[in-house]
């Protein structure tokens, strides 16, 4: 009994600990006025938790990918300490035709794993699981995700400018939702370029103005690609699925609405999700994207997610990997196997077993598959 305990200790709690310490904020250089460099905001970024939900989801199946969600931000949330979180869509699985009562249960489950203290702001944008694809989105679906979690679309803090898109929303048909989401953006594009005149333009206003810095764009779905073929790493997209061609609107933006964003908004930096994989790409004129992996052992074997040391004219990234699905598996199965085979011998398997688990892990990390990665 106490064996099976300590077993279970560490592959369900301590690891989470040993894995995630491994990881620290990037250093970003920035420009220094007066002595005293620009502030810096600690972001992490994840996307794709896919909170599964009564219809698909099997108790057995919830109650696991839940709980390993639930430990690896609580112990992030603990070590790292960041100041803001942002979830870049995908939070519920079937947000997209859930009943209100079902939605209720699956927010309280959202709300109790993703906890956090008062002093840390959690921001998320809608993906299609969350709202419906297109075809299946309405005011009603939106209308309740953005009462959880705010319609906000344009978020500053530190001097560091935030645009979050319904990318759902960007299908280019004039639907009353879509109409809204573009005139929101062409207002939100007026007011950035406002804050970069050295002399504000009589049409600007006297009104509050934003921090002049060229923003980051958040979004669920990818600015257009092809595919992911140019896509490199450990957490890319499987080989055989790389170069399947993306269809516009469903696996990323239309190559239209992309270049709208990039004209109207011109980021310096794009996070997103959606294909559950990483991946880095340049667009028109060198702007960066960053398909941010799934958070859940349920789409992949080795989740991460990215933490950022933001200013408002620098960036650092780095990459956390969390525990890998297969070594808690791996020490489970060998933990058993070794108790039927000491249970005979009448030896002491408590400290063997241990001693296992920790080199399985040493294994994994002098691998270079777990703790932060820089990214370039």
């Amino acid at each position: 009994m106490a064996v099976f305990s300590a077993v279970l200790l560490f592959c369900e709690f301590l690891i989470y600990y040993l894995v995630i310490l491994q990881c620290d904020w990037p250093e970003v250089k920035t420009p220094a006025f007066g002595g005293a460099g620009e502030p810096v905001l600690k972001a992490m970024f994840l996307a794709d938790t896919h909170l599964l939900g009564e219809i698909q989801g099997h108790w057995l199946d919830k109650l696991r990918r839940e709980w390993q969600m639930e430990r690896a931000f609580q112990t992030a949330l603990w070590w790292l300490q960041p100041e803001v979180v942002f979830i870049l869509g995908d939070v519920f699985d079937e947000g997209k035709w859930s009943s209100p009562k079902a939605w209720q249960r699956d927010v309280k489950r959202f709300q109790k794993m993703f906890r956090h203290p008062g002093h840390v702001q959690l921001k998320v944008v809608a993906g299609n699981h969350d709202v419906g694809f297109h075809y299946q989105m309405n005011q009603y679906r939106v209308k309740r995700f953005e009462d959880v979690f705010t319609s906000e679309r344009l978020f500053s803090w530190k001097g560091v400018n935030f645009v979050m898109v319904n990318s759902v929303a960007l299908e280019g048909d004039r639907c009353d939702i879509c109409s809204e989401a573009e005139a929101e953006l062409v207002e939100i594009s007026h007011r950035l370029n406002c804050s970069r005149e050295e002399r504000r333009a009589r049409q600007c206003g006297e009104g509050q103005g934003l921090p002049a810095s060229a923003p980051i764009l958040l979004q669920h779905y990818p600015l257009y690609r092809t595919s992911d073929g140019n896509c490199s790493g450990e957490d890319a997209a499987p080989l055989e699925e790389r170069n399947v061609p993306f269809k516009e609107r469903y696996d990323a933006l239309s190559r239209e609405a992309s270049q709208k964003l990039l004209w109207w908004l011109r980021p310096r930096l794009v996070l997103s999700g959606h294909t559950h994989s990483a991946c880095e790409v340049l667009h028109q004129g060198g702007v960066p994207e960053l398909s941010v992996p799934s958070f859940s052992w349920r789409n992949r074997n080795n989740p991460s997610f990215i933490m950022g040391s933001l200013s408002p004219s620098a960036y650092a990234l780095h990459k956390c990997h969390l525990p890998l699905e297969t070594t808690v598996l791996t020490i489970y199965c060998t933990a058993a196997g070794l108790l039927l085979v000491l249970a005979f011998a009448r030896v002491e398997p408590l400290a063997l077993c241990l001693l296992l688990g920790w080199n399985l892990l040493r294994r994994q990390t002098l691998g270079g598959r777990a703790g932060g990665r820089r990214i370039s």
